[in-house]
């Protein structure tokens, strides 16, 4: 299971002559942190390619405010591209989780933009196929995954996203993950009361400490274990 998408960047796949024709089509914008880029059951009259920062795809459920996290999208990715498909309403809701900024284009000039190059709407929908790989490996992940192994695959996750490995950092220190435990629930897949009951055994086994809004990971192998599918005896 992931959030991101493993594939190369819409916008990073272009040859550079359409990159910048695409970029002409439509108008620079910039984003503050949970500002939305689109919401859910909205008219599709836009898509946009993100350029800097990373926004998180989300839909409602029927549990009052909560939310389910589908993806994280980040530099170089397109959203909002199924609106060019079959002229829905939105079907999420992305959300800019810092700064962000982005070419936003009108519906009808990316259509135009996709016929007259091909291999631009060649890229589309493998983007396409490949999110609807990764939905159904969530979904997945949802009915054959326990609540503790989706909350150590997306604690790992999260952490190579805020701080990739480098070597400004050594290889004992503590990955720190920047998150609420409501904002894990929504991730996960699970209540906030689940979140809090997973985090208990991973804490007395020393594999994270908690504060208030960072989870720091102290021991990455029983994550990854977890995160195979693997059960453990705390």
């Amino acid at each position: 299971m992931a959030l991101t998408d493993r594939t190369q960047p819409f916008l990073h796949a272009l040859a550079p002559p359409l990159r910048a024709d695409l970029l002409t089509l439509g108008a620079e914008r910039s984003f503050a942190p949970g500002e939305h880029l689109m919401r859910e059951s909205e008219p599709g009259r836009t898509v946009v390619v993100l350029l800097d920062g990373w926004s998180a795809v989300s839909i409602s459920t029927g549990r009052s405010s909560y939310r389910l996290l589908l993806a994280l999208r980040g530099p170089g990715e397109l959203v909002g591209e199924m609106a060019m498909a079959d002229g829905s309403p939105r079907s999420a809701t992305v959300t800019a989780l810092g700064p962000v900024r982005a070419v936003v284009v009108g519906i009808g000039s990316f259509r135009r933009f996709v016929s007259v190059h091909p291999e631009a709407g060649g890229l589309v929908m493998a983007q396409l196929a490949s999110r609807l790989r990764g939905a159904d490996e969530e979904r997945r992940s949802l009915v054959s995954l326990t609540v503790l192994q989706r909350l150590a695959a997306r604690l790992l996750e999260f952490a190579e996203l805020q701080q990739p490995e480098g070597p400004g950092r050594e290889t004992g220190d503590a990955l720190p993950v920047d998150l609420a435990q409501h904002d894990l629930a929504d991730a996960v897949g699970a209540t906030r009361e689940a979140v809090a009951k997973a985090l208990r055994p991973l804490r007395d086994a020393g594999a994270v400490r908690t504060r208030p809004r960072r989870i720091e990971i102290l021991d990455r192998s029983v994550l990854e274990v977890l995160a195979a599918g693997a059960s453990l005896d705390f």
